[in-house]
């Protein structure tokens, strides 16, 4: 969807260049009836150009080309309505770039889920430990099963883990016989701070999906939006921190397993 958008998006700005042409008298153009003066010429010459960088930063830069997209659209939208008379169709083609420039900034602008999850794992890492290496002494006080566990993968000798980042990708479902969603997640989790964060998008019946997940101070929450703009879940309380705690425990046991050695994880036979 994305390359179609700027696909789109590059044929609007290069008809933008049409006048251009017919202020600087390149062409004969009789789709625009009207006189174009140089100054006007210089400014569709301009929209042309923040319009078709637009269509290249959505593919190349997509996490921040709809900053771009929001001038290119108001500078646009502003020559056509100079030329309005020959050029009003345009705005549909500025109404599927405004459509666009939403999606950015609900996705990735300073209030979506995706500049949260920057913001929360930044904070984290701003605390980071010093991370020395794991010795066979480290794992002395633990229970036999959790040693030879933490021997079989690797731990002693690596530095030890306070933090870690995972990027994954797949399908789910939210339910045994509901159709399978793509998905692209991302995870910061920090063992000493015991807290999680995971960004996760989506498609769920052709529309884009976001959820974050949030646990920190053993409070969590798990919000979901179509688009980054509609919510359809909130959810906290104490079974969402039961859930959100037993899976941070599990990272930490699967993904992680040098974070069992933090000395506030409690053993029980």
């Amino acid at each position: 969807m994305r390359w179609i958008t700027a696909v789109l998006v590059a044929i609007h700005g290069l008809i933008h260049m049409m006048g251009f042409v017919k202020a600087f008298g390149y062409a004969e153009l009789p789709q625009l009836s009207r006189p174009i003066s140089r100054a006007m010429g210089l400014l569709w010459f301009t929209a042309g150009l923040l319009v078709l960088a637009s269509a290249a930063l959505m593919v190349a830069w997509p996490r921040r080309w709809w900053m771009l997209g929001i001038l290119a659209l108001v500078l646009s939208q502003a020559t056509i309505i100079s030329a309005w008379h020959d050029a009003r169709a345009g705005t549909l083609a500025n109404v599927v770039l405004l459509l666009a420039v939403a999606y950015g900034w609900f996705t990735e602008g300073p209030l979506s889920f995706r500049t949260q999850f920057e913001r929360d794992a930044s904070a984290g890492l701003s605390r980071a430990m010093e991370a020395p290496l794991v010795s066979e002494g480290d794992l002395r006080p633990l229970p036999e099963p959790v040693q030879r566990y933490l021997r079989a993968t690797g731990v002693v000798g690596r530095p030890r883990v306070w933090n870690y980042r995972l990027r994954f990708r797949g399908r789910i479902r939210s339910a045994p016989d509901a159709r399978w969603m793509p998905f692209e997640a991302e995870q910061q989790s920090f063992a000493e701070e015991h807290s999680r964060f995971f960004l996760m998008r989506a498609r769920m019946f052709g529309l884009p999906v976001e959820a974050f997940h949030r646990l920190i101070d053993g409070r969590a929450t798990m919000q979901v939006k179509i688009a980054g703009a509609i919510p359809i879940v909130d959810a906290s309380g104490d079974a969402m921190d039961r859930s959100e705690t037993v899976t941070l425990l599990n990272d930490m046991c699967f993904l992680a397993p040098g974070t069992l050695l933090d000395p506030t994880v409690a053993w029980e036979a």
